[in-house]
C-alpha cells in the first residue's frame, strides 16, 4: 500500500519524479514499517522534509505522559485479557447459547472494545515514537462507544485515509449523489476485501458494511424531501434530535453486529442478532435500545459542545457597538 501511494503521488507530481531514496525512506521508516499506521506519501514527504523543526510549549511533557499512559494501559489490558476470555467465549456455542440476552449484548460489545483497545494501544505507542521525530501521524481509532454512523467506523485511520484519498473520495466526490456513492463504496470495499483476504466471512462483512454506508445516504436523502422535511421542521429541534437519536441507537447495534462477524464467527453474530431482535423482544430489545439511545445522546451532546469550542460564534456588538466578552 505504501508503494501504491508512492506510485500514485509520483504520477501526480508536476515537476520531475520522486527519487528512489524517497521511496526507501517512506517504505522503511521503522516505526511505521512494522505495525503501521499507513501514512500517505504526500503527507509523509512534506513532514520529513520540513527543516523548521520546533517544539510546542510542553510538547515533550505531553509525549512523556502519553508514553506512560500507554505503558500503564498495556500492563492493565494484558492482565485483564489473561482472565477475561473475550475472544474465546464466542467460539464455544454451547456456552454462548446458555447466556442471557444482556450477557450476549455485553460480550458482542466487549469484542469490539477489545479490538479498539488493541488498535489504540498499538498505534498510540507508534505515534508517540513518530511524534518524537516531528511527524504528525494518523491518530488512533475513534472509540467504539462514540460510533453511531458507518462513515466513521474504522479501526485504522491510516488505512481509512489511504482508501478515502485514492478510492472513496476520488470516485464519490462530495458523496451527495446516490449512484456515485454506491460505485465509490463498492470499489472501496472491493479493495478492502482483497486486503483482508477474500473468504466467505469477509464477503459478508464487506457487503453489510457497504450496504450500511449507502443506507445512511438513502435515509438522509429521503428525510431531506417533502413531506418528511416539512414534518421535521414543524416538530421542532428537540423532537427531531430524539428521533435521530433513536435511529442512531439502532445504527450503533448494526455496526456492532456487522463487525462482530470479522472478529468472531458467523454463528455467534447470528445468535446475537436473533436474541436481541426476535427472541428478546420486547423486554431485552427495548432495554438495550434505551441504554444505547441514552449513550448516543450523550455522545452527540459532547460532540456539539466540542464543535462550539472549536468554532465559536462571533461576538455580536452590543451597547452601541462595544463588544462584551465573558
Amino acid at each position: 500500500m505504501r508503494c501504491m501511494s508512492f506510485a500514485l503521488e509520483n504520477c501526480e507530481k508536476k515537476d520531475g519524479n520522486y527519487t528512489f531514496s524517497d521511496l526507501l525512506r517512506y517504505n522503511f521508516y521503522l516505526p511505521f514499517f512494522f505495525f503501521g499506521p499507513i501514512m500517505t506519501f504526500d503527507r509523509f514527504h512534506v513532514q520529513v522534509n520540513n527543516t523548521q523543526l520546533t517544539r510546542k510549549e510542553r510538547e515533550m511533557w505531553n509525549i512523556t505522559s502519553k508514553a506512560l499512559v500507554h505503558l500503564g494501559v498495556i500492563l492493565v489490558v494484558d492482565v485483564f485479557f489473561h482472565y477475561l476470555y473475550i475472544l474465546t467465549i464466542p467460539n464455544d456455542m454451547k456456552l454462548v447459547t446458555k447466556l442471557s440476552d444482556w450477557c450476549l449484548a455485553g460480550l458482542a460489545y466487549s469484542n469490539l472494545v477489545y479490538d479498539w483497545v488493541k488498535a489504540a494501544m498499538m498505534f498510540g505507542v507508534i505515534n508517540t515514537v513518530a511524534t518524537l521525530d516531528h511527524l504528525d501521524p494518523p491518530q488512533p481509532p475513534k472509540c467504539i462507544t462514540m460510533l453511531y454512523v458507518f462513515a466513521e467506523t474504522h479501526f485504522d485511520r491510516g488505512i481509512n485515509d489511504w482508501l478515502c484519498k485514492y478510492v472513496y473520495d476520488y470516485i464519490g466526490g462530495d458523496h451527495n449523489q446516490i449512484f456515485k456513492e454506491l460505485l465509490a463504496t463498492i470499489c472501496t470495499f472491493a479493495i478492502t476485501t482483497l486486503w483482508l483476504g477474500p473468504c466467505e466471512l469477509v464477503y459478508i462483512w464487506s457487503f453489510f458494511n457497504c450496504f450500511g454506508l449507502n443506507f445512511e445516504l438513502w435515509v438522509a436523502k429521503l428525510f431531506s424531501l417533502p413531506p418528511l422535511s416539512t414534518i421535521e421542521r414543524v416538530m421542532g429541534e428537540a423532537m427531531s434530535r430524539r428521533i435521530r437519536g433513536l435511529f442512531n441507537a439502532a445504527n450503533f447495534w448494526t455496526i456492532v453486529l456487522y463487525n462482530v462477524l470479522a472478529l468472531n464467527n458467523l454463528e455467534f453474530a447470528k445468535l446475537v442478532g436473533k436474541r436481541l431482535i426476535f427472541k428478546g423482544f420486547p423486554l431485552s430489545s427495548l432495554s438495550v435500545l434505551l441504554v444505547t439511545y441514552c449513550g448516543v445522546q450523550l455522545v452527540k451532546e459532547r460532540e456539539r459542545q466540542q464543535a462550539l469550542l472549536d468554532d465559536p460564534e462571533p461576538v455580536k456588538p452590543v451597547d452601541g457597538g462595544k463588544e462584551k466578552a465573558e
